[in-house]
């Protein structure tokens, strides 16, 4: 089972969107797939078409005791694709553990429950965009991590400090997290700016940039409001395409087979 974080402390980079549409095209690639919202805002959870009424247990009730894992899964309509939501209630678990032993594993022990079962190839896990105790949870519990990075220059500084925290959780909790690849989003080509960033990123992080970048698209702004994936929304779309790309991708990555 491979646990993939999407993170950044930095908002607006395209960490959901990236999520989202990764997990469910993995669904469409025969892969059993968990998505995890971890995000208060719960973007995610909407994203894949969950309606907030619709849910009765979500990742907060998980993390702080309140039910079994199992019980809060969701599935969707969409192949292969469950989600474990997240509601605003969410945003009180940073305080409800921070005093609590070991409350930097909590969901890597939730997760061990899945993993020693094989119900799921895939679980990809949307991070607030933060790094708070909820964010160090999700690194903790992972396998691999994927940085969406918008083509501006303050992201390069938001890299540098995440890279420094995840060095410090290598260090302390999770010796075995890797880099699954800088995913570059909101590129424009024929953006002087974009270019630089991607030739800073590429002149440092050569190895980790996924070789596809995602353009801006206005399908991948439209679909969350439909509830679904851009595959679902509009498959053939630039979009689409590109993400289909990445998500091929991290199997190679993760897999070494496609």
């Amino acid at each position: 089972m491979h646990i993939i974080s999407f993170a950044n402390q930095k908002g607006g980079v395209g960490k959901t969107t990236s999520a989202v549409n990764i997990a469910s095209i993995l669904g469409t690639l025969g892969k059993s797939v968990l998505l995890i919202d971890l995000d208060p805002q719960g973007s995610a959870t909407s994203g894949v078409g969950i309606q907030k009424k619709a849910i009765k247990y979500s990742s907060y009730d998980v993390i702080v005791g309140k039910c079994n894992i199992k019980e809060a899964i969701i599935q969707t309509t969409f192949k292969n694709l469950s989600v474990l939501p997240a509601t605003m209630s969410l945003a009180g678990a940073e305080l409800e553990i921070a005093f609590q032993d070991k409350r930097e594993s909590y969901l890597r022990d939730i997760l061990n429950e899945l993993r020693y079962e094989f119900i799921y190839d895939y679980v990809i896990i949307d991070c607030p965009p933060s790094l708070g105790m909820i964010t160090i949870n999700a690194l903790v519990a992972s396998s691999g991590l994927v940085i969406p990075i918008q083509c501006e220059y303050f992201a390069l500084e938001g890299l540098t400090q995440l890279m420094m925290t995840i060095k410090a959780i290598k260090a302390r909790y999770n010796p075995n997290l890797i880099i699954t690849g800088i995913l570059v989003t909101m590129f424009n080509a024929r953006q002087r700016l974009s270019s630089q960033v991607l030739s800073e990123l590429e002149k440092y992080y050569s190895t980790l940039v996924f070789d596809q970048k995602i353009s801006r698209a206005v399908a991948l702004g439209e679909a969350p409001s439909f509830g679904e994936p851009i595959f679902y929304y509009s498959k053939y779309s630039k979009g689409s395409l590109e993400y289909q790309s990445v998500a091929k991708e991290i199997i190679l990555r993760t897999e070494g087979i496609l």
